[in-house]
């Protein structure tokens, strides 16, 4: 009987192995013949956890759609056993928990499906994890893998639950079928149609900001983030494009080739094309493989053909077809390949992980910051997700490169907010707060510039020594009390915070004015814009003070209670120039002809930033739309000429002309250019384009590529001059600095008002080409255009772009509640 229960009992582990499925067992059908749905993703995962000794499996939070978010922890049962240990090991041998380690474990994080409609990834997830603890788990021995099999559900199942909804059966492979033309806004984005590939630094998303938690208590030493290209690119591995960073070190640079010819050994066995080194370069600081190298990782992104168009299969330009089943398996062989080379380099990685968190030799040594404290506050925020060190100044004056000025200055550094780079994450504070990212190359990805001080509206200085710093906030404790013989309170405007007081104020049924003059109460100056909420306009309120002030101190706002409406000097509460503010009903476009990142991020800055309530209507019912029941109309950028036929476009003429307000920002501009009554003209290089009619395009074929960046610009940081005597700029200075995002570039106004122009185009980071830059000479940025009695609102600019760029945000508050 002995015998016989130690016999059981040496079977039982093939017993329970047993039980493990494939996920083509699990899920009823081969992978790769069908999209699984994020749930039955999820339930794939549960499952092996269940079932195999060396998976973990764990939530760590849900998307606005309530989907899941999750991670899998995979390695040897020895290690899942001592997995903590593990995992404070590392971050004591990259200092940032304290004590010593010498670590002989590396860490691989594998995230599958950021973008939603690149949906191959998700089913090479669990195809991997099956793969790598039935065939491959001696790799598991010295490796720990973190898998998030589905970084983006909502946008996956968008994508999923509409391909399955209209595919054919069998599929069709045509380019013609429904099954490969996705309908607005398509899977790519999450739930507010954000990029989550370019929120990793941003980090605006309850996706992003779920995850950063996770990763930083891990910091892997490996990162791969898995897409799709379009379908004519085969596939895209590791070593990535020039431009890279200089701050990623040559070391980097050689690990990713080491495994970019490790993939290529087993692409070239099974007879797969790939390409290396062109397309997706490493400088952008919020993407899946840059911000991991920045963190000291070997990040890469892996691009498989296919995208949304692909389907379970199409025909692509070679007369191949492109199926699901492939697209998973070279997913699959990737991930795999990584892991294998990490295994075989899990020393080499420790210690050069280690290596790059020594910041001893980065030329700037401290960024000292001053300005709204709103913005810092803003700031600190996002450092805190990033779990980057900072602290104030307690005094004195620091010199170096002076951002205001563009060249080297000094400053009071007293109170100052200080990020130093004496610290572990100082190469990514480097990355973040440098005046100008250096370029081998202008032909890049993306954006070139993004440097925090700007994007902020914060004075700064950065300085090649190192400036002391405490590490407390100045107490900056607001308590306001009621008043009740008070005349009416006021509160400055400045900041996106001031506006999201202002909707709450409005939603809570408490009258607002705002004045277009500066004011003087009792001995206190308040700028242009600045709230005053008086007890005459809100008598009928029983509850006006309570409430008022509840909400001020909720909201951090500091209050004045004026005892008397009659100023100090000029405008008193009464003035002509003290306006009520009405509760404005905000409509905005969203449907074909938008952009859907643009529209997403609006969307997103009204209901999460600003909570202001909106109506959101698809191009496609612009006919019905009943003008009247709206005060302002959002055009978020997109190309709205063919929308707005002439009876619609009349329609809303005759609106504007009634008194009506439409924000036009980015591309949808142009949608007024040329048109009558709306003072809007484009700049032309006329010369430049009758001689280059008159004497051909003579550039040579291989040079086309790089010429025609004379013509872009590509995320650069402009200086803008602005009048900030207009509602439009109030709570700016006389300049900001714009992130601009193309060379588009319109005449001064005749007769409307200039409130941002370019008169001598400044760029001051980021990378503009000759011509582009020329172009942008006396051009506006931000301007308001007449219109019977209502106006137009041109932001050439787009001051939501992805939602990182803080000081452009009150622009927009601006325009809803104080123009006209």
């Amino acid at each position: 009987m002995v015998r016989k229960l130690a016999f059981l009992l040496y079977l039982m582990p093939l017993f329970i192995f047993a039980q493990l499925q494939s996920p083509s067992e699990f899920l009823g059908y081969e992978i790769g013949t069908e999209f699984s749905r994020h749930a039955d993703v999820v339930s794939y995962f549960e499952h092996v956890a269940a079932n195999s000794g060396m998976v973990k499996y764990f939530d760590y939070g849900k998307t606005n759609e309530r989907r899941r978010l999750t991670y899998a922890v995979i390695s040897s049962e020895k290690n899942l056993a001592n997995l903590e240990q593990i995992r404070t090991d590392n971050l004591k041998n990259i200092g940032i928990l304290s004590g010593s380690a010498t670590p002989d474990k590396t860490i691989v994080w594998l995230s599958y499906n950021v973008h939603g409609n690149e949906a191959s990834s998700s089913e090479a997830a669990m195809n991997t994890v099956y793969k790598l603890i039935t065939e491959h788990s001696d790799w598991l021995k010295n490796v720990v893998v973190i898998m998030d099999p589905g970084v983006n559900p909502d946008g996956r199942d968008r994508y999923v639950n509409w391909y399955n909804q209209v595919k054919a059966s069998p599929y069709n492979s045509s380019r013609d079928a429904i099954e490969h033309n996705e309908p607005w806004p398509g899977g790519r984005p999450n739930h507010y149609l954000f990029d989550l590939n370019r929120d990793w630094m941003w980090a605006s998303q309850v996706e992003t900001q779920q995850r950063l938690k996770i990763y930083n208590q891990w910091m892997p030493q490996i990162h791969v983030d898995f897409h799709e290209q379009f379908i004519n690119n085969p596939y895209y591995f590791a070593p990535g494009a020039e431009p890279y960073h200089e701050i990623i070190t040559d070391w980097q640079r050689e690990f990713q080739n080491k495994i970019g010819k490790n993939n290529a050994k087993y692409f070239d066995k099974n007879g797969w094309l790939f390409f290396t080194r062109e397309s997706f370069d490493l400088l952008y600081p919020s993407y899946g493989d840059t911000y991991p190298l920045y963190m000291g990782a070997i990040g890469m992104t892996y691009e498989q053909a296919g995208h949304g168009m692909a389907g379970l299969g199409i025909i692509n330009d070679e007369d191949v077809e492109l199926t699901l089943v492939d697209r998973v398996a070279h997913h699959t062989t990737t991930g795999l390949s990584t892991i294998e080379v990490a295994s075989q380099n899990a020393a080499s990685l420790n210690y050069e992980f280690k290596k790059f968190f020594k910041n001893d030799d980065l030329n700037y040594k401290s960024f000292v910051l001053k300005g709204n404290p709103d913005n810092i506050k803003s700031l600190t925020e996002m450092l805190d997700r990033h779990e980057i060190k900072y602290g104030y100044a307690t005094g004195g004056s620091v010199s170096g490169f002076n951002y205001s000025e563009n060249k080297k200055g000094a400053m009071d550094a007293k109170g100052a907010l200080v990020v130093s780079t004496n610290q572990p994450k100082g190469k990514m504070a480097q990355v973040l707060f440098e005046p100008n990212a250096a370029l081998s190359t202008p032909i890049t990805y993306d954006i070139t510039a993004w440097s925090l001080p700007y994007a902020f509206g914060l004075e700064t200085v950065a300085s090649t020594t190192f400036v002391p710093a405490m590490g407390a906030n100045p107490n900056n404790t607001v308590s306001n009390t009621s008043s009740p013989i008070a005349a009416g309170y006021i509160a400055k405007w400045n900041s996106l915070q001031d506006a999201e007081f202002l909707s709450a104020l409005l939603q809570a049924d408490i009258k607002v004015r705002f004045s277009e003059n500066e004011l003087s109460f009792g001995g206190n100056n308040f700028g242009r814009g600045s709230l005053i909420i008086t007890r005459s306009d809100n008598k009928t309120n029983p509850d006006f003070d309570k409430t008022l002030i509840e909400i001020a101190n909720e909201m951090g706002r500091q209050l004045y209670a004026s005892p008397t409406s009659y100023a100090d000097s000029l405008t008193d509460f009464g003035s002509q120039y003290v306006h009520l503010i009405k509760n404005k009903k905000v409509a905005m476009l969203q449907g074909e002809g938008t952009s859907s990142l643009s529209y997403g991020a609006l969307w997103h800055f009204f209901e999460t930033q600003l909570k202001y309530p909106i109506t959101s209507i698809n191009t496609s019912d612009i006919g019905n739309i009943q003008w009247s029941d709206y005060d302002v109309l959002v055009l978020p950028d997109g190309y709205y000429k063919s929308i707005l036929n002439e009876g619609a476009f009349k329609n809303l003429e005759e609106w504007i002309n009634k008194g009506g307000r439409v924000i036009a920002i980015g591309n949808a501009v142009a949608t007024f250019e040329g048109k009558e009554g709306f003072d809007l003209k484009k700049n032309g290089d006329e010369k430049a384009e009758k001689e280059k009619d008159t004497l051909g395009n003579m550039i040579p074929y291989a040079q086309r590529e790089l010429e025609s960046t004379k013509d872009f610009i590509t995320g650069s940081i402009y200086k803008v001059m602005l009048d900030n005597t207009h509602p439009l700029a109030f709570g700016y200075g006389d300049t900001y600095y714009s992130l601009k995002l193309g060379s588009d570039s319109y005449k001064f106004l005749n007769e409307g008002f200039n409130v941002g122009y370019i008169k001598e185009p400044e760029s001051v980071s980021g990378f503009s080409g000759e011509a582009a830059n020329a172009s942008l000479k006396n051009s506006i940025v931000f301007a308001e255009a007449k219109k019977g009695k209502g106006s137009v609102v041109y932001m050439v600019d787009d001051v939501s772009f992805r939602s990182f760029w803080q000081n452009g945000k009150l622009f927009l508050a601006n325009a809803v509640f104080f123009i006209n």
